[in-house]
């Protein structure tokens, strides 16, 4: 079995947002974040993927203040990005060079700004990233209506490639290169690789039942 570590990706700006995406109430019909931030798109991305990890990376960068207790009180590690304007990518070399660095082999990582998957579906996925493992594939990612989504399971041979692509890079290219090392899941989750990037988005992914989302 896979020795995983969760990585949530939490460094951006958010301004397209216009406040902290990983602030967003959370289960949505929140309407206010609990005080503590225990109801939170963060903390609810933690308690997911807590049950799947050893350990639970949150990478934050100017937003570190504001998330790092949150990150405490959830049992989660916080890993800086000094310059989270170089991108996404960045964070994601320092999440897993963060998990490299706790005695993990692989990873399950997700950006914060996708709604969590039910426990029932990440099983699913957990147990097909372990036979994938066996048949040498490096990847696994959950599927619906055509597109893949988070979070990804990632062995150590694939963090390997993410650490040594230049920062110029991304993550796209990384997976094209390897594509043949993946496995694509398919879930009942219809709107799996929608992004909430705005208060427009936040408020149609609120808007509409998910089956398999958390």
């Amino acid at each position: 079995m896979a020795n995983l570590c969760g990585v949530i990706l939490a460094a951006g700006e958010s301004s397209r947002m216009g406040r902290d995406k990983a602030l967003l109430p959370w289960p949505a019909n929140q309407s206010e974040p609990a005080p503590s931030g225990s109801a939170t798109l963060l903390s609810a991305h933690i308690a997911a993927v807590m049950p799947f990890a050893g350990a639970v990376v949150v990478v934050v960068g100017q937003n570190g203040d504001r998330l790092s207790p949150i990150v405490t009180a959830c049992g989660a590690t916080t890993a800086i990005n000094p310059a989270p304007e170089r991108g996404q990518f960045s964070s994601l070399q320092i999440g897993l060079s963060k998990a490299l660095a706790l005695g993990y082999d692989s990873a399950m990582i997700t950006p914060v700004d996708c709604a969590p998957l039910e426990q029932d579906t990440l099983a699913l996925l957990r147990r097909a990233f372990d036979d994938a493992l066996a048949c040498e594939r490096w990847a696994v990612a959950p599927h619906s209506n055509g597109r893949n989504g988070h979070p990804l399971f990632v062995s150590r041979e694939l963090i390997d490639a993410f650490l040594a692509a230049p920062s110029t890079s991304n993550a796209r290219e990384v997976k094209r290169t390897h594509r043949g090392r993946f496995v694509s899941v398919p879930v009942t989750v219809p709107d799996l690789a929608a992004d909430m990037n705005t208060p427009a988005e936040y408020e149609a992914m609120i808007a509409k039942p998910q089956t398999g989302l958390g």
